[in-house]
């Protein structure tokens, strides 16, 4: 027996596979260069670097409304700083997307 797999799964998994942590020290330039976009732990990291692969303008601009994705703040950077924080990202290029405090579940 074979299992259909959809165009969406097979790309999903393209992306979990190119994700992975990186210190704040690491994600730094990047930040300062503007393309950071921080992910709420709330949401699934691989399902919203799909989504903005596929530019989905509703789902995004939910999400920014309802502050789930935003650009790094300065205070945000500082207190990650401080921490010596660990992220998971994955590039959506021009954008890296990061996340803080998700599970192991949650960020794959």
């Amino acid at each position: 027996m074979s299992q259909e797999v959809s165009l969406e799964q097979i790309e999903k998994a393209k992306l979990n596979q190119e994700t992975s942590t990186m210190s704040w020290a690491e994600l730094q330039r990047y930040f300062a260069m503007g393309v950071l976009l921080s992910v709420d732990a709330r949401l699934d990291l691989i399902d919203v670097a799909y989504q903005m692969s596929q530019d989905n303008k509703a789902c995004f601009s939910q999400w920014l409304e309802e502050g789930l994705v935003a650009q790094v703040s300065d205070d945000q950077a500082a207190q990650w700083f401080d921490q010596q924080a660990e992220l998971w990202t994955v590039v959506v290029r021009p954008w890296i997307l990061v996340q803080y405090g998700a599970s192991e579940a949650t960020a794959h």
